[in-house]
């Protein structure tokens, strides 16, 4: 009983203790020194600690009672022998403005390092706090020179960065790297608040330059690497791949870096690096995963840039692929894909039913069956076989509860009620989705139930509510050209109701998808002219910036368009890369 006492004793003075120094650092945040000096000194009496000593020093100064603050320091030196104080008593001398005795005790300090390298950090470390970057510079060199094995690069190079001068922040994380090359994805780190998009931006070119030349005279993979990174910043993907081809042939193990470069091509529709990488991944790799990956994705980039007459050759091409690996489960995404293209591009649903039905007799995962299933109803909905559709994702959420496919079926279930006209049913799907754990359904939940919630009591009969998920249907369907004709119908007999700006907004998206820029934007600027305060303006912003960035090179109007979205929709879900893109075509050096 007596060692509780004293244990729950100890604790209670340690946990008071522990309050008493946040309140006394809470005074001095708060500007409240005197209060502060008291605490931190009441604190040191009770137990001696260098951080209150140092506390105290610091509150007199801010108290500008420097003799007592110099006493301090002059006590702690008698105490210990620790060189950076000397900085500590230089600094005071500064804010007396004594310079003369300040510049002395400061090369007194460096004369210190000449004595004994081991004390460079501390003194440097010193001068950063007191933002003396340039005497903290001459004490990193002044160590590293005394002493090769040390290494302060990536402090010069943070105090550099300080200064504004870019080059020799990089060329000394580009030196330290070259000692330590684990450090090089913190350097790609430190990088990227210097670099943009723009390959002619200035530092853009002193990196590149710095790298070549360090290519050159030591070629190391990390270079190639770094020089890979940077012209993936700058969307220049064919000579990052020229760098990662350099990696690969160096150590040829593994290609996944170069999927990941595919990958990163495919996301910026640059179809024609991207196959060019792909053929690569397919004459270097034995492994059949790898192979039907590579060989799905220069499939989907056919199938996204094909006309009709394209279409035959391309479903050759798949079939070409089952004679080859086989319609086992190891091909089960191929096979996923084929029946998406045969339902959704040659518009044959019933094949493609018939083809998946098939897949399901194959010995597959819970998983691997749930993803044919949702294809399937995917399939159905096409075919507007609303209730069948609804079996089988049902089927999914019952076999694979709490998953994030799961939630992906119970929001199809949504939709499809949706698609039905049955509005309520879709609402209360969708209320239970709005906290799901994939925020890409969460947010995709949340649109649908807005749409819904706003526009089904305009009319009993809900009207253009239905027209307007009739031509969203027709849209999953790839119906695009009868989807924009039913939205025509919908603007003419619906007009000033609160479905017009989401109207304007779906046909605006389907004058992109049919290449028809110019009608795009008349709708988004219509949006914006006259939906200024909705929930669309900023989408509305968003996507016309991007137009006028990437279809009609018309920067200016982008950069516009990216700054209003900054200073007038500070909420949207656009606003970073907004800001990025702005910042970009401003010519700021900011990734």
């Amino acid at each position: 009983m007596r060692q509780i006492i004293i244990s729950l004793t100890l604790l209670y003075c340690g946990l008071m203790f522990s309050q008493s120094e946040q309140l006394a650092d809470d005074y001095f945040k708060r500007g409240e020194f005197d209060k502060a000096l008291l605490s931190y000194q009441k604190l040191n009496e009770n137990k001696k600690n260098s951080k209150y000593i140092y506390r105290i020093i610091e509150t007199l100064q801010q108290l500008e009672r420097y003799e007592e603050s110099q006493q301090q320091i002059m006590q702690r030196m008698g105490e210990i022998n620790y060189p950076p104080l000397l900085v500590d008593l230089g600094y005071n001398y500064q804010l007396k403005d004594s310079l003369g005795l300040a510049n002395k005790y400061y090369d007194e300090a460096i004369q210190k390092v000449i004595e004994k390298p081991a004390y460079t950090y501390g003194i440097a470390k010193k001068f950063e706090d007191y933002s003396l970057l340039e005497q903290a510079l001459t004490t990193y060199k002044k160590g590293m020179e005394l002493n090769p094995d040390l290494n302060f690069n990536m402090q010069m190079a943070r105090i550099y960065g300080e200064q504004g001068n870019i080059e020799l922040l990089f060329s000394n994380y580009i030196d330290y790297v070259e000692s330590k090359p684990s450090f090089l994805n913190t350097a790609k780190r430190a990088f990227s608040d210097f670099v943009s998009e723009n390959k002619d931006n200035e530092n853009n070119m002193i990196l590149r330059t710095l790298l070549l030349k360090k290519s050159q005279s030591n070629p190391e993979p990390h270079w190639n690497d770094m020089l890979s990174w940077l012209y993936i910043q700058q969307k220049e993907y064919n000579k990052a791949f020229i760098q990662e081809k350099a990696i690969y042939r160096r150590n040829q193990e593994s290609l996944s870096r170069i999927l990941d470069l595919a990958l990163t091509t495919v996301k910026q529709k640059e179809y024609k690096v991207a196959n060019e990488i792909f053929e690569f991944v397919l004459e270097n790799s034995q492994d059949i995963d790898t192979r039907l990956t590579a060989n799905q994705y220069m499939l989907e980039m056919d199938i996204e840039n094909a006309d009709g007459k394209q279409l035959e050759e391309i479903d050759k091409k798949f079939n070409d692929l089952f004679d080859q690996y086989g319609k086992y489960e190891q091909t089960i995404a191929l096979q996923i894909a084929y029946g998406n293209f045969l339902a959704f591009n040659k518009q044959e649903p019933k094949q493609a039913s018939d083809f998946l039905k098939k897949s399901l007799d194959l010995q597959l995962s819970t998983f691997q069956e749930a993803t044919v299933k949702l294809k399937l109803g995917d399939i159905l909905v096409f075919q507007e076989r609303f209730n069948e559709a609804l079996i089988y994702y049902t089927q999914i959420q019952a076999n694979l509860k709490n998953s994030t496919i799961s939630q992906e079926a119970r929001f199809k279930v949504a939709k499809t009620s949706y698609y039905k006209g049955d509005f309520a049913w879709a609402e209360s799907q969708l209320k239970i989705l709005k906290s799901s754990t994939s925020q890409l359904i969460a947010n995709d939940a949340l649109e649908l139930k807005l749409l819904i919630s706003d526009n089904k009591d305009e009319d009993s009969l809900q009207t253009a509510l239905k027209l307007y998920s009739k031509a969203d249907l027709m849209s999953f369907q790839n119906k695009n050209k009868e989807a924009i004709t039913l939205i025509d119908k919908i603007l003419n007999e619906h007009k000033g109701e609160t479905i017009e700006d989401q109207a304007l907004y779906m046909q605006a998206k389907l004058y992109e998808k049919t290449k028809q820029i110019d009608k795009a934007v008349a709708n988004y600027q219509y949006i914006i002219d006259n939906y200024r305060d909705e929930i669309l303006a900023d989408d509305a912003h968003f996507y016309l910036a991007e137009l006028y960035q990437n279809q009609l090179e018309q920067p200016e109007k982008a950069k516009e368009l990216y700054e209003k979205i900054i200073f007038n929709h500070e909420d949207s879900i656009y606003f970073i890369e907004a800001r990025k893109r702005f910042r970009m075509l401003r010519g700021d050096a900011i990734n």
